[in-house]
């Protein structure tokens, strides 16, 4: 059975020319983002753990099929928003998981943030903590 709630499964990724970029926002909203359950891939992962002092469940390195999972985890029902501070000037070796990754995003009609901007949108959204918003729905 499908139900809805405030706490929000919300999914970390950047690449590397992004990962202090992705720091310094987590920073910034560390208060909200420790009120909902994140996961990210293993390197931005374990950077929120360790400089943020976040609880993060940490996936495989991106390039490791990290991004990959995220997408499983989309398709599954079990990720709720994705800031994803990508580098679209910077070529990655896997790009093909990269564009996957947000196109199964957009499919599954996840809130999605690729820069700052739209994260901090999306963060302060009052729409984050509805618990009954039809566009978050929750396996439990």
């Amino acid at each position: 059975m499908t139900t809805r709630r405030s706490r929000r499964r919300i999914a970390l990724v950047a690449h590397d020319h992004k990962k202090a970029d992705l720091i310094e926002w987590a920073e910034f909203n560390r208060g909200t983002l420790a009120r909902h359950n994140l996961v990210a891939t293993g390197t931005t992962g374990r950077m929120l753990q360790a400089q943020v002092g976040l609880d993060v469940k940490c996936l495989q390195s991106g390039p490791l099929g990290g991004d990959m999972q995220l997408g499983a985890l989309i398709t599954e029902g079990d990720i709720d928003l994705l800031v994803f501070f990508w580098d679209p000037l910077e070529p990655q070796p896997h790009d093909p998981d990269v564009r996957a990754l947000l196109r199964i995003a957009v499919v599954y009609n996840t809130p999605t943030a690729c820069n700052r901007a739209t994260a901090d949108y999306l963060i302060s959204s009052p729409l984050l903590a509805a618990a009954d918003y039809p566009g978050a729905l929750h396996k439990d």
